[in-house]
């Protein structure tokens, strides 16, 4: 087992176990932290979901820094588990784990909820475009969607390619709606 820092807020320096579990590729402090100067130091009073949520390392910033909602979605039980035991040590108060497969979950949740949405679904298998496109209709008016990749990924419809940059294998994107007037 591995471990992961939080790099900003309230819990900084505070440390999040990694399991080892086949696929699972916890977001680099180098990408966390790009990331989160791309969208300010402070999400206060932001609603965030972190789906296909494995090490937890993004939703854990969010909520670190003041989020006022994170929700972490992640199918693997043992991977959920491990992710509430972090939710209790850290009284994270404001985070709710779901164990359940992602394109699901988004499919059933309640419209225009979310402020923010990671998006890192498993390299292996090629869910970008489905996590897109279940992920879009949740999103609030203003938000951003966030999306780590093996490859570039083109926008869906109505939504550009905000900022975008790569660490090694891993092509990250901020995107924002077209129509959206926040610089």
């Amino acid at each position: 087992m591995g471990e992961i820092r939080i790099i900003g807020g309230q819990w900084k320096r505070s440390k999040l176990p990694v399991p080892d579990a086949p696929g699972l590729r916890p977001t680099s402090d180098r990408i966390r932290e790009t990331l989160f100067n791309w969208l300010g130091q402070t999400l206060t009073g932001w609603r965030v979901l972190d789906a296909f949520t494995g090490s937890g390392a993004l939703g854990f910033e969010a909520a670190s820094r003041d989020a006022a909602e994170v929700v972490l979605v992640e199918r693997d039980a043992r991977l959920a588990a491990g992710l509430r035991a972090s939710v209790q040590r850290l009284k994270a108060t404001t985070m709710t784990v779901h164990t359940a497969d992602a394109l699901a979950w988004m499919r059933a949740a309640p419209r225009a909820t979310f402020d923010l949405i990671l998006l890192d679904p498993p390299f292996a298998v090629d869910l970008f475009d489905a996590a897109l496109a279940a992920a879009t209709p949740l999103l609030a008016e203003g938000g951003l969607i966030y999306v780590e990749a093996p490859h570039d990924i083109t926008p869906p419809a109505g939504f550009t390619a905000w900022r975008q940059g790569r660490a090694g294998a891993v092509h990250y994107h901020l995107l924002r709606r077209e129509d959206n007037s926040a610089s």
